[in-house]
């Protein structure tokens, strides 16, 4: 889930010219691969268990894998 900062960063971001979207981009995701491994295998399971949480308190619905897969494999065709 967003905070209220990242909301708001991500409203000022989608101002910016196509060209300065896309250099922000891809500095956003170099910035990611900076990072170790086990520093993302923190950040995921952190991601990991806050999703849970929100699922296990209503928050976030959920749906059969099956048809998530479905879905997915819909969506490279």
């Amino acid at each position: 889930m967003m905070s209220p900062r990242l909301k708001e960063l991500e409203r000022e971001a989608l101002t910016l010219p196509v060209t300065e979207r896309a250099a922000l981009a891809e500095r956003l995701i170099t910035s990611l691969d900076e990072t170790d491994e086990a520093e993302n295998e923190r950040l995921w399971v952190s991601e990991a268990e806050q999703r849970y949480r929100a699922y296990k308190a209503g928050k976030i619905p959920s749906r059969p894998a099956g048809e998530a897969l479905r879905d997915a494999r819909a969506q490279l065709k």
